[in-house]
């Protein structure tokens, strides 16, 4: 939105904005904000805004709380939704008293990430990430030492009142009457404009109650990162507003499809994909994206449990659903980890799409993770099809058990993935990118729900057991 902080002061006097709203993101990726009057304006500018991290996830203890968030003036945008003209400029966290950003900031990894990629490959790197949710009429959920329970209701199903409802497995593009949401979602798309973040398209999704795809266009990591973020609020914000609950949850429905969240992704230079060749032998891929490819496929079981941190992801990557539960690429597979879209064979817009992930991962983490996955398999040279990773150009959920059993496995519980990335960390802090303290407290969040999620009954067991 701006460029200066001299343009961001004119824009909030000019445009009479009374609250200034910064916000940032913790370890678990959910956005916290403080507000002040917009008198503050320069006070911010200059000097930031002190806030205690003690009791934010991930950052430090009490006894080392004190923290600043510094505004990135280009990451402003008007928010649609407050009653009080309201600018949001998202922060980066930094030491109160140098000013010095933190290591384990999750912004300041995407950044530390990105400018290794452009040191080391003199390139450039864009992201498009397809945000998938479910939108429900009620939401009513709840445990306890007597009860636990959870029920959803979508009017997209019940006939009782609308005639018009999907067939199982028949909501993909589906048209108004069936498809409720259309204007809610085309509002939503508009806010998202308004708010900088371009949008290449939204429609009704597989899931017959009330699931969407709002999809991106291409942006710079950190941009696309925290357009993830301003994305999920307009969504969340907007169903509200019509009486409608959001859910970015992997697998909120039982054998209903789930949402995710994939990453398209591409190096640029001077306007061209580097993953392009016109002579490539298969789908005039380069030998740079083939090897940036493997990078990310050799490490993914590493990956995901950046990308798919949630123990709900683990019920999302399971065979049958369209989420890739093996390690290889294709050429337009939905079936594949790694799918390269046909529709796009061209030199500026050449890419390919990592399909595992969901939207309960923090958006910076990921992205600088598979951003450093990729660009170790460059630098290594790797061979997808030398590592066994394909291209398989069919729906390997139809083999022979036998020949599956020989493609390599993306993790299928959230247990196997912290250990892969316990072993499988080089990539991620040997330039230090990442620190080893910020994979050892996400992974000591990750433990700490498994655990809290394997204490607790869940309804489907008291239907198995209560009378045995």
């Amino acid at each position: 939105m701006f460029d200066s902080i001299e343009k961001a002061a004119n824009f909030i006097e000019t445009e009479e904005i009374a609250i200034i709203d910064v916000r940032f993101i913790d370890l678990l990726g959910r956005w916290h904000h403080i507000s002040l009057p917009a008198t503050r304006a320069d006070d911010l500018f200059k000097n930031g805004i002190p806030f205690d991290s003690s009791s934010i996830p991930g950052f430090r203890g009490v006894n080392c709380g004190d923290m600043c968030l510094k505004p990135d003036v280009t990451s402003a945008f008007v928010d649609p939704f407050t009653e009080m003209p309201t600018i949001v400029f998202i922060c980066q966290i930094v030491e109160a008293d140098s000013g010095k950003g933190i290591a384990d900031d999750p912004r300041s990894i995407l950044l530390r990430a990105e400018a290794l990629l452009k040191k080391r490959l003199s390139a450039d790197s864009l992201w498009l990430p397809e945000l998938e949710f479910y939108l429900f009429d009620s939401a009513s959920f709840g445990t306890g030492k007597t009860f636990g329970f959870f029920e959803f209701e979508s009017k997209e199903t019940q006939t009782g009142d609308n005639a018009f409802t999907h067939p199982p497995t028949a909501g993909y593009h589906a048209m108004p009457p069936a498809d409720r949401a259309f204007d809610l979602r085309s509002e939503i798309i508009i806010l998202a404009e308004d708010c900088g973040i371009p949008i290449r398209y939204h429609h009704h999704e597989v899931g017959r109650f009330g699931q969407h795809e709002v999809e991106m266009l291409p942006a710079p990591p950190v941009v696309a990162a925290d357009n993830v973020m301003k994305l999920k609020y307009i969504i969340r914000m907007a169903a509200l507003e019509r009486g409608l609950y959001a859910t970015f949850m992997p697998r909120p429905l039982f054998d209903e499809p789930g949402s995710g969240m994939h990453f398209h992704q591409l190096l640029t230079k001077a306007g061209k994909s580097l993953f392009w060749d016109e002579k490539g032998e298969y789908t005039h891929f380069s030998q740079m994206g083939l090897s940036c490819i493997a990078g990310v496929l050799e490490h993914s079981p590493s990956i995901v449990a950046l990308t798919n941190p949630s123990t709900n992801s683990y019920r999302r990557l399971v065979p049958g659903f369209e989420a890739p539960t093996k390690r290889f690429f294709g050429l337009a597979n939905r079936s594949a980890a790694i799918r390269i879209p046909k529709y796009d064979d061209a030199p500026a817009l050449k890419r390919f799409e990592f399909r595992p992930p969901d939207a309960t991962c923090n958006p910076h983490l990921a992205i600088a993770a598979q951003m450093l996955a990729g660009l170790d398999g460059i630098e290594r040279k790797l061979d997808p099809t030398a590592l066994g990773y394909g291209p398989f150009d069919e729906n390997v959920d139809k083999w022979p058990e036998a020949k599956r059993r020989r493609l390599k496995d993306i993790p299928s519980k959230l247990e196997s993935a912290l250990d892969a990335l316990k072993k499988d960390k080089d990539y991620l802090t040997k330039d230090e990118v990442f620190t080893d303290s910020l994979l050892e407290r996400h992974a000591e969040f990750a433990e700490r729900s498994i655990r809290d999620v394997a204490k607790h009954p869940v309804p489907r067991e008291v239907e198995l057991y209560f009378d045995i």
